[in-house]
């Protein structure tokens, strides 16, 4: 039997994943080993990991997520169709596809054993694979959605055992992707990063520009199709997402990164999201009726649109839904490894356990109390080694009872841009201070963003709107004690317009519920539901937390500080504690606690220099 070897590069979030007998052995993205995020470059590193986990000798074929020659031709037609000024765009699109992407196989052969077989697939195929093959379905509806892949923006499939069937496809310069993006960026934010900015500002406002969107910038068939109108978008000719034509359909030049946040940027926020959510819930509902399946998986770029996917879920035409963890293009490589392991090896049977088998994503390395010592040591810091592991727990759950907040380190890191309990910050979710506490003194980011509650799964529907398990933090729902507060001054009392200055910051700090440090401005949360079987320390960690407070539900955040990614190794858990106002840093069955280091342990790694995104 073949192992397969998938590997995502040069877009953006390289990654590699690691395929045996049809079951996902390892996968993880460059940027975790690089600590450059985003990392777009060819993972060496993702890749020398995966290979680590091969048996001696054992045979092996390596799938590449993207069909280059295709994405060329796209490169090509465009540039031709809209010359002549285009040119400087092609002359850089054409050195990447004729240098560093013609040149991907060649890299591949050479980072991969002698005899290693290379393949290729196309983007959304592979997108297809990563959210059909590891769900819990025998059969289903999927639906693919980015910014492009090929010429392929969007995409229905009809998934079994004996394969994949593209059914429908959009076409490259009609993205939902790019549209949500040109958002973005003309709301201050970067594009391929501060998607996720924009989606939790949006509660923040009014969807008062959302028929101008559907006016004028997209035009949505029932079936969820859509076009744009490309007058009002540059990307086809230029490096630009949009001109002056969209500024002017908005009433002003784009916002300024790190410039203050207007009501009106709340609300261009607010505008798209609707938008997105319209035509994702179109296009879900249509998958399923094309297929007459009703469970429905789902990846691409879009499909991390947790909001999107809440509505999607309660639709009544939709049984199940599955979204891939990894959906962005880092999951194109678990995809291309899983396609490939088909094209291969044959069909596998499947059966509907109710279980999917991405085992958490918990899928990268794990660094044992061995490696976690030495790193501790090299760096001076004091640690309690605490081997009774219901001693550890029960220590851990009265810190964060008293305020604490906890860098949680254990076992398998994430696959996937949410950190999921392997890697996470943790804190109390009653605290009315603790989501800016987090916000400005660790994170490093603005005040306004919102944190997702990690709540106990056989808790999860005493204090969340959800009728399923949620694992991977990739669905929205109300929570059940959500008491919208007074509007504040300003807001427009009386049947004025409110002005165009917001506080965020005393919105933040209004009390909603008891769950106050999770629970968005409109009574949301991103939850994630945690079971026994899938992370059982952190599971006894919460059930101890809950003894002591009632509440089986704690502040769940990814374990990093702007601009950089969640943490990997033991020693980047360190520099990552010393840099920020953390109080106690747990790695595997080590705990350390912040009053008891020295000036010269915190001060040794500096400021650190974190990219504004």
């Amino acid at each position: 039997m073949t192992a397969l070897l998938g590997v995502s590069a040069l877009y953006h979030n390289s990654a590699a994943a690691l395929v045996r007998d049809g079951t996902i052995v390892t996968a993880a993205e460059e940027e975790r080993f690089t600590r450059r995020k985003h990392d777009a470059r060819f993972p060496e590193a993702a890749i020398a990991h995966c290979l680590s986990q091969l048996e001696p000798g054992e045979p092996l074929a390596a799938a590449f997520y993207e069909d280059e020659a295709l994405s060329f031709d796209r490169v090509l037609s465009t540039a031709a169709a809209h010359a002549p000024e285009s040119l400087p765009t092609w002359r850089k699109a054409a050195a990447q596809m004729l240098g560093e992407k013609a040149g991907v196989h060649r890299r591949l052969r050479d980072a991969c054993p002698p005899g290693t077989r290379l393949l290729h697939l196309d983007h959304h195929r592979a997108h297809a694979a990563s959210a059909f093959y590891p769900s819990p379905f025998a059969r289903a509806a999927v639906l693919v959605a980015d910014g492009v892949g090929e010429w392929s923006t969007t995409s229905l499939h009809r998934a079994d055992e004996s394969g994949i069937e593209t059914l429908k496809e959009i076409h490259f310069p009609h993205s939902l992707g790019l549209l949500y993006s040109a958002m973005t960026l003309y709301c201050g934010f970067k594009v391929n990063s501060g998607e996720y900015k924009l989606m939790g500002l949006a509660p923040y406002g009014q969807p008062r520009f959302a028929q101008t969107i559907l006016d004028t910038l997209i035009a949505v068939a029932p079936d969820g199709s859509f076009r744009l109108d490309l007058d009002y978008f540059d990307y086809t000719h230029t490096d630009r997402l949009f001109g002056e034509r969209f500024e002017r359909l908005f009433g002003a030049p784009s916002r300024k990164p790190e410039s203050a946040i207007t009501r009106r940027h709340c609300d261009l926020a607010a505008s798209i999201q609707r938008v997105c959510e319209h035509v994702m819930l179109r296009l879900a509902e249509h998958a399923v009726a094309l297929t007459g399946i009703p469970d429905l998986c789902m990846a691409g770029g879009v499909a991390l649109n947790c909001v999107a996917n809440g509505k999607i879920v309660k639709s009544r035409s939709v049984r199940r839904l599955w979204a891939q963890p990894a959906s962005g293009d880092a999951g194109g490589a678990l995809g291309a490894a899983l396609y490939a392991d088909r094209m291969l090896n044959g069909p596998r049977p499947r059966g509907d356990s109710g279980r999917d088998t991405q085992r958490g994503s918990l899928l990268g390395p794990a660094f044992g109390n061995t490696e976690v010592r030495a790193a501790i040591e090299a760096t001076g810091f004091v640690a309690d080694h605490l081997s009774d592991h219901a001693a550890r727990q029960a220590r851990i759950a009265a810190l964060l009872a008293e305020g604490k907040v906890v860098g949680y380190f254990r076992g398998h890191a994430e696959y996937g841009p949410r950190s999921l309990g392997a890697r996470s910050i943790l804190g109390d979710c009653r605290s009315t201070e603790m989501q800016t506490r987090v916000n400005l003194k660790i994170k490093q980011r603005e005040s306004w963003r919102p944190f997702a509650p990690i709540v106990l799964a056989e808790r999860a529907a005493e204090f969340f709107d959800l009728a399923a398990d949620a694992p991977y933090m990739l669905t929205v729902h109300q929570v059940r004690d959500y008491a919208p507060p007074s509007p504040l001054a300003g807001e427009g009392q009386g049947g004025e317009a409110p002005a165009d200055d917001i506080d965020l910051l005393a919105i933040v700090r209004q009390t909603r519920s008891a769950l106050a440090a999770v629970t968005h401005v409109d009574g949301s949360a991103r939850v994630q539901t945690l079971s026994r079987e899938t992370q059982p320390d952190l599971h006894a960690v919460i059930s101890r937390y809950a003894d002591l407070t009632g509440v089986p539900v704690l502040l769940n955040t990814s374990f990093n500080v702007r601009g950089e990614p969640i943490v990997l190794t033991p020693r980047d858990a360190l520099t990552c504690f010393a840099r920020t106002e953390m109080d106690v840093l747990v790695l595997e069955d080590f705990v350390i606690e912040r009053p008891r280091q020295t000036e010269a342990a915190l001060t040794q790694f500096g400021a650190g220099a974190h990219e504004l995104d």
